[in-house]
C-alpha cells in the first residue's frame, strides 16, 4: 500500500548490477571514460539525432540549467502554475540564473493552454525593459496532474512560443511514463515537435540517481560545460550516472518499468471509480493518480498503513472540493503491484 511516490521506490536489480561492474578498477574522471561516451551515443540513437548530453545529480539541477543556458537581462520562463519548476524547487532556478523569474501560465489538466501562453508570455517580447525579456517556455511531460500533452499539444505549444523567440524546454523527470503513454518515439515526443532541451528523467523509473539534460539546439548548448561546472554538477566519476543509463536503455528496460508504473496506475484509476468512499479527481493515464476522500476518512486509511500524500488543489479545481474533503495523490512505481492495490481498497472500502 505504498503509494507515497515513485521516488520511495529503490533500484531496479540490472541498474544496481551495472553499477556493481562498474564501480571496480579505473576509468577516466569528468565524463571521459569510453562507458560515458557510450552512453551518450546511446542517447543519440534514442533520440535519432545528434544532441548534447549532460549528466546531472538531480532533476531540479537539470531544469535550472536549462533555464540558466537561455538566460537574459532580465530574463523570464514562463511555466503552468502547478508546475515543479515553480512550485517545488525551493528558488532554485531563480537562483541559478542570478535572478531570472518564473512566470505562471494556465491550463486544464496541468498542460499549458496556447491562448494562455501566448497572452502571458506576449508583452515580454516588446524592448520595454521594465518588464524583462522573455526567454523559455517549459512543459512538464507526464505533467504534475498524471496527464500527458499529446504530440499536436506540445507542437500547439511549440509554435506559440517560436512567435515570441522562446525556447521550448520538456521537464521530463517522467518522461518514460509519457511516451509510453503516448505509444510514440522519443524524437515524435521532443525535437520533432519543437522541443529545443528536455530534462530526461531515470531516477523516478528505476535508477539509483540519474537525471540528464539533453540539448538538441547546438546553439543552447554552446556553455553549458560551465554553467554544470558552476552549478556544481560535474560528477568526477560520471560513471556512476552513465552506467545506470546503459542498463536503463538496454533491451528497452526504462519503457518496460515505465509501462508497469503506468499500468498500476490504471488499477489505481479502476479501483477508485468502483469505490463509493472516494472518487476520481479527474482522469489520469500515467502513474500519478489523485482521488477526493473527506479529511477524516483518509487520516483513517493513513494509521492503517496505506500511504500517499495531501495535494495542494490546483486552481483548475477549486471550487469542486468540499470544506471537509481533500485532495490526495497516489503514485504507482515499478515495483508497485497488483496486490499493493488490492490491499488498498480493502482498507478504503472495509
Amino acid at each position: 500500500m505504498l503509494f507515497g511516490s515513485d521516488n520511495w521506490a529503490g533500484a531496479a536489480p540490472r541498474i544496481s548490477e551495472s553499477l556493481g561492474r562498474h564501480s571496480v578498477g579505473y576509468a577516466p574522471a569528468y565524463g571521459d571514460s569510453d562507458l560515458d561516451k557510450s552512453v551518450e551515443a546511446t542517447f543519440n540513437e534514442v533520440f535519432e539525432t545528434d544532441c548534447r548530453v549532460f549528466f546531472v545529480g538531480t532533476g531540479t539541477a537539470a531544469n535550472s540549467m536549462a533555464f540558466a543556458l537561455v538566460m537574459k537581462p532580465g530574463g523570464v520562463a514562463f511555466c503552468h502554475r502547478e508546475a515543479h519548476l515553480a512550485a517545488n524547487e525551493g528558488g532554485a532556478p531563480e537562483f541559478m540564473t542570478g535572478g531570472g523569474r518564473l512566470c505562471a501560465v494556465d491550463g486544464p489538466l496541468g498542460k499549458i493552454s496556447p491562448e494562455s501562453l501566448l497572452r502571458v508570455s506576449e508583452p515580454y517580447s516588446s524592448s520595454f525593459n521594465h518588464l524583462g525579456q522573455g526567454t523559455m517556455v517549459s512543459i512538464t511531460q507526464s505533467t504534475e496532474a498524471g496527464t500527458c500533452y499529446s504530440l499536436s499539444e506540445i507542437e500547439a505549444v511549440s509554435e506559440t512560443a517560436s512567435k515570441n523567440g522562446l525556447v521550448l524546454h520538456m521537464d521530463g523527470a517522467r518522461f518514460a511514463n509519457a511516451l509510453v503513454d503516448l505509444d510514440c518515439s522519443p524524437s515524435e515526443m521532443t525535437w520533432k515537435r519543437g522541443v529545443d532541451m528536455v530534462s530526461f528523467g531515470g531516477t523516478k523509473n528505476g535508477c539509483w540517481c540519474a537525471e540528464a539534460l539533453v540539448v538538441f539546439n547546438p546553439e543552447i548548448a554552446a556553455s553549458s560545460e560551465f554553467v554544470r561546472k558552476q552549478m556544481g554538477h560535474l560528477f568526477s566519476k560520471t560513471r556512476f550516472m552513465t552506467a545506470q543509463f546503459q542498463a536503463y536503455f538496454e533491451d528497452g528496460l526504462w519503457l518496460d518499468l515505465a509501462r508497469h508504473s503506468n499500468s498500476i496506475g490504471n488499477e489505481l484509476v479502476e479501483m477508485i471509480q468502483n469505490s463509493n468512499r472516494v472518487r476520481l479527481a479527474w482522469p489520469s493515464s500515467t502513474n500519478q493518480v489523485f482521488f477526493v476522500a473527506k479529511r477524516e476518512d483518509a487520516s483513517k486509511w493513513l494509521d492503517a498503513g496505506a500511504r500517499f500524500h495531501l495535494f495542494p488543489t490546483p486552481e483548475f479545481l477549486e471550487g469542486e472540493i468540499s470544506g471537509d474533503e481533500q485532495l490526495y495523490r497516489l503514485v504507482a512505481s515499478f515495483i508497485s503491484t497488483s496486490d499493493d492495490v488490492k490491499a488498498l481498497s480493502s482498507v478504503i472500502n472495509q
